[in-house]
């Protein structure tokens, strides 16, 4: 049965146009430009250790001011809350029964004194007779040993007139160290001294703080496994107000028995304080630099993916196309990774995009924008100053109405 020439000239074409279709759908997909995607090309440092931690200030040193002998408290010198020096006088304790204690020592070593004349007197004088046998023997020995015995009374003397002496002079109640002298804990007229040391006051010194924090044990395993160095070790104090201390402390000590109730490390720094503006007994945030970690990658973390195998970045070979990489993570440290293994110097690591980036095909690499900076302020900024203005010079559009 013979078809319609009409009919196959139809189809013909119709079929023909199909072809070009499909031809032209299959050019299209085959030069497809490969995605853009945002890198990071990373090179090996030496990364600080850094943990931000809460610690506690206390004082370089404070001493307790106390009563050491007994008497009624007459006075109070300094002015409480103020900075003193040592040695400077801060409490006056009733000296008149401590002059007497002197006084009364004083009269038993002039007895000691006179007793040791006579006693020597008649030493010398059995001496010189023992040779001629004037005198016997018992008696040259009874006159030596007399005149050790006042020798030693004349020493015991001596002691008490001197222990006596210095009971005197801690009527006069002095600064130990230099610092800041608090609250008197005694009011005048008291009696103190009875018995135990009274505490009349309390001086810290803090021109410097130490402020102590703690580790756990495995923040300190981390610290050991990263083989850091001790240099640019130091701690900076957050002030409650968000910005930083404008002096650095460096550590001083560090524990080497857990606590077992914490079971964290105790660590200490020292902080300058000249200004004195830091108080003792502050709780503070600290921002500590526990050493350097050298070679070290750092990627930010949204860089690093994870999958049942291990961590991995995707990088943008020199060739152009996206590889997978396996990494080893040693911590994250502010908004990255700290990398130590898996990485190669210049290594572009894909940043954004990664949905995009398969391992095997090609990908456009871009740098991307810094941490905190919108995706598209590179090209913003790369449109220059008239893509701006012809922006800004761009008329709103009036809203619609309806009639």
């Amino acid at each position: 049965m013979l078809k319609n020439p009409r009919t196959v000239a139809v189809a013909a074409a119709l079929a023909l146009a199909l072809s070009a279709c499909g031809g032209k759908d299959q050019a299209q997909q085959g030069g497809m430009p490969p995605p853009e995607v945002g890198v990071v090309k990373v090179q090996p440092s030496d990364v600080p250790l850094q943990k931000d931690l809460v610690g506690r200030l206390a004082a370089f040193r404070s001493a307790d001011v106390r009563a050491r002998v007994p008497g009624v408290l007459q006075r109070r010198v300094y002015e409480e809350g103020s900075d003193v020096k040592a040695g400077q006088v801060l409490f006056l304790i009733d000296p008149a029964p401590l002059q007497a204690e002197v006084g009364q020592s004083q009269a038993s070593l002039a007895s000691a004194q006179a007793n040791y004349a006579n006693a020597k007197a008649a030493a010398d004088r059995a001496r010189r007779l023992a040779p001629e046998k004037f005198v016997s023997q018992s008696d040259l020995d009874n006159a030596l040993a007399a005149e050790r015995s006042a020798a030693a009374a004349v020493k015991q003397a001596e002691a008490a007139l001197a222990n006596s002496r210095i009971n005197l002079g801690y009527a006069t109640v002095t600064a130990p160290i230099s610092g800041r002298a608090n609250q008197q804990q005694v009011t005048e007229g008291a009696l103190v001294g009875q018995g135990t040391p009274t505490l009349l006051t309390t001086i810290d010194q803090i021109d410097q703080l130490y402020v102590n924090f703690s580790l756990s044990v495995t923040e300190l395993e981390q610290i050991r496994r990263a083989q850091l160095t001790s240099r640019d070790s130091h701690v900076q104090v957050i002030l409650p107000d968000g910005t930083p201390y404008e002096r650095q402390g460096a550590l001083d000590f560090s524990g080497d028995v857990v606590d077992p109730a914490t079971g964290a490390i105790a660590l200490r720094a020292r902080i300058p304080n000249p200004d004195k503006t830091l108080l003792p007994g502050t709780f503070v945030t600290l921002k500590a630099t526990l050493g350097v970690q050298p070679n070290a990658y750092v990627v930010p973390q949204i860089g690093v993916l994870r999958d049942a195998k291990s961590a991995y970045v995707l990088v943008v070979g020199a060739d152009g196309n996206v590889a997978r990489k396996d990494v080893t993570t040693d911590r994250q440290q502010g908004s990255n990774w700290i990398v130590t293994k898996g990485l190669a110097p210049g290594d572009q690591v894909v940043v954004s995009g990664v949905q995009r980036a398969q391992p095997g095909q090609p990908a456009k690499a871009t740098p991307a924008p810094p941490a905190g900076q919108p995706a598209d302020a590179g090209k913003a900024a790369a449109a220059g100053p008239d893509a701006k203005s012809e922006a800004k010079a761009e008329p709103a559009k009036a809203p619609a109405t309806k009639d």
